[in-house]
């Protein structure tokens, strides 16, 4: 029996955040059950081939193709196979349609800090009537449950919280030297808080540091950062690189002082708990599902703050205790958050609606 068909069409060939939940739950899925529906075509036992232009590093015309191809596309897909469900890793889903969806929900930013755009548009109307109509909604945290149903008013009986992941043979510690470096894993974001930080960075005084931000540049943000690094006469320390592999990340997250996540909101926070996978210090923000992320493990802080946040600079650089803390109980608390236990999770909970 083919239980469900899982919704592939976000992923491309250099992931971030949502792209990177789907990739590692196309990974963890070993059941026959599962099929994957697969832009990459990467004739993996089982895997359903589908366009390959859906995901995100195609633009907004990426966004547009996917979303036509789900209402179009996908329910011939799941009628042919005769599964139960289409699972997506994102709120998308037919609409309109006879088809049972299950889909899993991150945030909602683009309602906690509208822009008026098509994001705007998207998660104003769109997504409310994907999670209504699904059959159940996962959520990656108990604050991004919380939200759905004061914001959305998505009954508490169809939403359920899993845990996300990593996968211990791309992250773990390495012994290896560390490098005066921090460093922010995201995109550049509003509500990643990347001016504060930089301002916090500015005033920090061992000069010998440096900043390494790894996320896709956006014509939107990015300028304006780099504006305000120069101005601040931060701009030579300041390092910008779009993307890494999975074997550089590795590296990075192992050789920095600390990781920095100090957004203003975070629905999950997948860098945090990738740095603690690593035993790399994480200075985080006190706001949205960081708390539940990382535990008694990493230097909170107000992200509102930068003297907060420069004050976890200084004490992640300086607090020999907190760096041999978060060697051990980073990777501790990391081992609580396992997509194959995911993935046999999400699972069964098909099994039980099916």
């Amino acid at each position: 029996m083919v239980l469900t068909l899982f919704n592939g069409s976000y992923i491309g060939k250099r992931n971030t955040g949502i792209g990177v939940v789907a990739t590692n739950l196309a990974r963890s899925f070993c059941s026959d059950s599962v099929r994957i529906l697969d832009p990459l075509n990467t004739e993996e036992k089982g895997s359903i081939d589908i366009p390959s232009d859906l995901s995100p590093e195609n633009g907004l015309q990426g966004h547009i193709k996917r979303l036509y191809w789900l209402q179009t596309c996908a329910p011939s897909y799941v009628r042919r196979e005769g599964a139960e469900f289409l699972l997506s890793p994102l709120p998308e889903a037919p609409l309109f349609s006879s088809i049972r969806s299950v889909v899993l929900a991150h945030d909602l930013l683009p309602l906690r800090y509208p822009k008026p755009n098509f994001l705007l548009a998207y998660y104003s109307f769109y997504i409310p009537m994907v999670l209504h109509q699904a059959e159940l909604v996962l959520c990656n945290s108990e604050a991004t449950a919380r939200e759905l149903n004061t914001v959305l008013k998505v009954p508490i009986s169809k939403l359920v919280t899993i845990k996300l992941g990593f996968d211990a043979k791309y992250l773990y510690p390495k012994p290896i030297t560390k490098k005066d470096y921090f460093l922010i894993v995201g995109r550049h974001n509003p509500h990643k808080n990347l001016a504060r930080v930089l301002k916090a960075f500015s005033l920090f005084k061992i000069k010998s540091y440096k900043l390494l931000i790894i996320g896709p540049s956006d014509p939107r943000y990015t300028p304006r950062l780099k504006k305000i690094a120069n101005e601040l006469g931060i701009s030579s320390k300041c390092i910008w690189k779009d993307w890494v592999s999975e074997e550089e990340r590795l590296l990075l997250l192992n050789q920095c002082r600390g990781l920095i996540i100090a957004s203003l909101w975070e629905g999950f926070g997948l860098p945090a708990l990738e740095a603690m996978a690593c035993g790399t210090p994480v200075i985080a923000s006190n706001r949205g599902a960081l708390p539940e992320i990382v535990g008694e493990t990493a230097l909170m802080i107000d992200p509102l703050n930068y003297r907060s946040i420069l004050n976890a600079m200084t004490e992640t650089c300086q607090n020999i205790d907190f760096q041999k803390s978060a060697s051990v109980n980073g990777p501790i608390q990391a081992s609580g958050f396992n997509w194959n236990t995911t993935a046999k999770q999400i699972e069964q909970l098909l099994l039980d609606i099916c």
